[in-house]
């Protein structure tokens, strides 16, 4: 979501003796969006804000759930709609203020204020009370076990802070807006915010106050975070020594990497899957047989092989393996089969094919524009003439979440790593609380009555039950056509020993110099 930038090498030329060895020099193809810590749910937005914001819990370099400002958490025995969060104590603010449970119900009601892109992640939550100074109840509309996967990514403010600075609720992004948390930061994280220059440098410097540095190996003292939209810039940074880690190596430079005395390559699968989206109310992408056709017109095994370098697991299903609800029978996917494409085309009354635009990032996802590109030339084989329409990622979400393009790549990682969150944002009818991610137009009142279910459903059997109903409901509309899951490869410096976190967030006090 940014103007397009290619950064040429002079612009990210450090001297390797300006700093100490403790400094990390981190790059990625794109920048955060904002600093407001709940104006966006998007993964580098996240990424830079963990170094600087906690939340009440959060997830290791593992992916599993540890606790952060919060140091333990259950549902009450005689009321399970209620869970009760135990706050650290002797925590503090960048600024020095302390950290207390109205700073946990100020910030919990801002993420579900208008403007959030956070607010799905709340929608079972019916009231956030403080029960003493560092003791916090949260109450859902009905009993519901998953509460905790949906705070993960949620980030706690000084609520005078915030006060004082007139920003109670998160700017909107789509519409424009900015305020003073755009750009300027307060949190309990492990680093302070030096100086930001957006799509150019980010300085943090470690927080001499952090209430975990005694926990974690905390051996970094600064971070340099520079986005680079150029894959071989972003690749000759960390060849020459400018960068120290770089998030996402390009297929085509994995072996260099790899190779490169000094420099070692960690790979994993991540928490993410790549699709593309359809208008399912209005032109040909209307009809579901036009969709099918598309559907199997696509061909994966080629996208990973030639687009992907192998670096790719195709699949039939918008939801990664991390997330419940996931099975080896939803995950296939359909056979390449053009001529079937072109029966169903002409079925529909399209055998002379239509044109129409695919929107498509070119700075947020591994090979988002040559994936992009890759479905033009399938589409075109049954008929569909598509105009390839590639921006960078500020400009691209708000075409594709506004339901302003009819044809559009996205990709989406499951933080929650339950099939909920992709319902909520994806599936649900597109309301002011919910389906903010579902400009497809499709609309069914009983599936949207099951995704509500979930959130308050305790038996977990029937609850799975229910998952699986909804995922047949969206097999059968196609409103989506999934790619393949992400696989993450991280370039990094020899002497650095840091895992590939399944979501692609670094929390830099993991990470250990050897």
């Amino acid at each position: 979501m940014f103007k397009k930038l290619v950064i040429p090498a002079v612009m990210i030329s450090f001297t390797l003796s300006s700093a100490s060895a403790e400094t990390v020099r981190w790059a990625r193809a794109g920048d955060a969006i904002t600093m407001d810590p709940h104006a966006q749910n998007e993964g580098p937005t996240h990424a830079l804000n963990h170094q600087i914001y906690d939340s009440l819990l959060q997830r290791d370099m593992s992916g599993a759930i540890i606790p952060s400002l919060a140091t333990d958490w259950s549902a009450l025995p005689d009321n399970p709609k209620i869970w009760r969060f135990n706050l650290r104590k002797s925590v503090k603010f960048h600024n020095g203020a302390s950290f207390d449970s109205e700073d946990v119900v100020f910030s919990l009601n801002r993420a579900m204020a208008d403007g959030s892109e956070m607010k799905e992640l709340l929608s079972s939550i019916k009231e956030v009370r403080a029960v003493d100074s560092h003791v916090v109840d949260i109450e859902t509309n009905g009993a519901n076990p998953l509460l905790i996967n949906n705070l993960t990514n949620m980030f706690m403010m000084d609520k005078d802070w915030s006060e004082d600075n007139d920003v109670t609720t998160p700017h909107d992004v789509a519409k424009g807006e900015t305020n003073f948390a755009t750009m300027n930061t307060n949190g309990t994280g492990a680093f302070m915010l030096v100086s930001r220059s957006v799509d150019e440098k980010t300085v943090l410097k470690a927080n001499p106050n952090y209430w975990g540095k005694d926990i974690y190996p905390n051996q970094v003292t600064e971070i340099i975070y520079t986005p680079i939209q150029s894959s071989a810039t972003r690749v000759a940074a960390l060849l020459s020594g400018e960068v120290d880690i770089i998030q996402d190596v390009p297929v085509q430079d994995l072996g260099r990497v790899s190779s490169t005395d000094g420099l070692q390559l960690a790979t994993a699968a991540q928490n993410r899957v790549i699709f593309l989206g359809l208008n399912t109310v209005e032109g040909p992408t209307s009809e579901l047989k036009v969709r099918q056709a598309m559907n199997i017109a696509i061909n994966r095994d080629s996208i990973k092989k030639v687009v992907m370098r192998g670096q790719s697991d195709p699949t039939g299903v918008i939801m990664p393996p991390f997330v419940n609800g996931w099975t080896k029978e939803l995950n296939k996917y359909p056979a390449y089969d053009l001529d079937k494409a072109k029966a169903l085309m002409a079925e529909a009354g399209y055998s002379s094919g239509f044109d129409i635009v695919l929107n498509c990032p070119n700075d947020r996802y591994i090979n988002d524009e040559a994936i992009c590109q890759a479905a033009v030339g399938m589409m075109a084989q049954i008929g569909i003439n598509v105009t390839l329409d590639a921006k960078p990622k500020a400009q691209h979400f708000p075409i594709a979440k506004g339901g302003d393009a009819d044809f559009y790549m996205l990709g989406w990682g499951v933080p929650t790593f339950d099939s909920h969150y992709i319902f909520n944002y994806l599936v649900h009818t597109q309301t002011e609380d919910r389906g903010s991610w579902n400009p497809t137009g499709y609309s069914n009142a009983d599936v949207d009555a099951m995704i509500v279910s979930l959130e308050s459903e305790t038996d977990l059997s029937a609850r799975n039950d229910t998952i699986a109903k909804i995922w047949a409901n969206v097999q059968d509309a196609q409103m989506y056509l999934p790619i393949h899951n992400q696989v993450l490869n991280w370039g990094m410096k020899s002497n650095i020993d840091f895992d590939v976190q399944p979501e692609d967030q670094p929390h830099f006090q993991f990470l250990k110099f050897n």
